[in-house]
Parts: C-alpha cells; sequence; structure tokens
C-alpha cells in the first residue's frame, strides 16, 4: 500500500467512525488516539510517521463533523487531545504534535467553510487539557499549538488571520491561569519499555 492510498484510508475511517456513530465526545479521543497509535506501532521513523498520521486524523475528523453538522470546535479539541495522547503513548514529541494537529485543524476548518477562530481556540483548550492529563508542561504545549494556529492564521485571509491572532492570545492567556509543570520539564516522551 503505498503512503498516500494509506493515509486516504486511514482519513476516510476516521471520518466514517465520526460520521457513523456522531461521535462528538470524549470517545473520539480514544478513537484518534487508538487508531493513530495502531497505525504507528513499529515505525521506523515515529516522528515522521506521527506527523502524517495525525494530519490525515485531525483532516478526517473536522470534515466528518462539517459532513453531519456537527460542533468543529468539539471535534478540534477532542481529536488534538487524542492526537498528543498517541504521541506520548508512542514516544513521539509532544511538542510538534500540538503544533501539527493545531495548524491542520484551522487549514481544514477553513477549507469547510467552518469558524477557523473558534477552533483555534478549542484546539489550545484541548492541547491544555492533554498536557494537564499526561503531567506535561501546559505552557510550552500550548505555546507549539498557538504557533501551529498562527502559521495556519498567516496563510488565511486578513481579517481570519486576525480573528485566530486574537483568539489564540485570549486562549494562550487563559491557559496560563489553569497552570500546569513549569519545572522545566521536557515535553519528549520516550518509548516505554
Amino acid at each position: 500500500m503505498t503512503r498516500s492510498s494509506h493515509n486516504g484510508s486511514f482519513e476516510q475511517a476516521i471520518q466514517k467512525a465520526v460520521s457513523g456513530g456522531g461521535t462528538v465526545s470524549v470517545g473520539l479521543v480514544n478513537l484518534v488516539k487508538n487508531t493513530l497509535v495502531t497505525a504507528i506501532s513499529g515505525a521506523r521513523d515515529v516522528g515522521g510517521e506521527m506527523g502524517t498520521a495525525a494530519v490525515a486524523a485531525v483532516r478526517g475528523s473536522i470534515r466528518a463533523a462539517s459532513e453531519i453538522g456537527a460542533d468543529l470546535g468539539a471535534v478540534a479539541r477532542y481529536s488534538i487531545m487524542g492526537t498528543i495522547e498517541a504521541a506520548e503513548q508512542i514516544g513521539g514529541e509532544l511538542g510538534g504534535a500540538a503544533r501539527t494537529a493545531t495548524r491542520d485543524a484551522v487549514k481544514t476548518t477553513r477549507d469547510v467553510g467552518g469558524d477557523v477562530s473558534r477552533v483555534a481556540g478549542e484546539a489550545i483548550q484541548g492541547t491544555a487539557e492533554a498536557a494537564r492529563r499526561l503531567g506535561a508542561d501546559v505552557g510550552s504545549l500550548v505555546q507549539d499549538a498557538a504557533r501551529g494556529a498562527v502559521e495556519a492564521a498567516d496563510r488565511i485571509g486578513s481579517a481570519a488571520g486576525r480573528a485566530v491572532r486574537a483568539t489564540v492570545a485570549e486562549a494562550v492567556s487563559g491557559t496560563k491561569a489553569l497552570g500546569g509543570r513549569h519545572d522545566g520539564a521536557r515535553t519528549t516522551r520516550r518509548r516505554r519499555a
């Protein structure tokens, strides 16, 4: 199976699961996490495979949510949580996963005509929740997610880009109050034995 056909079938599986069950809840966290872990387990290049698979999972989830009229913000939040938790489970770099997933959530939301500003804010909130659940540095991961949202905003029209930037600034400042580890903990997780 070629990489492009593998990624296409992966995206279709996520899309079918979301649209088929109307899953827009914490169950989506587990769906994305388990699908990514299964797809990447045993990969030689965990980082590269994680990035490719995470993009497909986030895009597929948001497209499916758009097709069934589900809340794109909630889907972005939960699929990003699942992506970050999968990265931790397989020993991937959490910051890169947060940045890539958030960037693609915003880009895909723009593609389907959704509210990119809301999705950016929810993506950052999902990143903060995942970091807290994993005991990772909330501030560092939120900054990575914010960079991803701003990267996507740079490719959007000026009005939408300003709205995303304002939402990102508000979400980042809101997550600072929620705290997290500030002891310089690294956001890179090693594979467990």
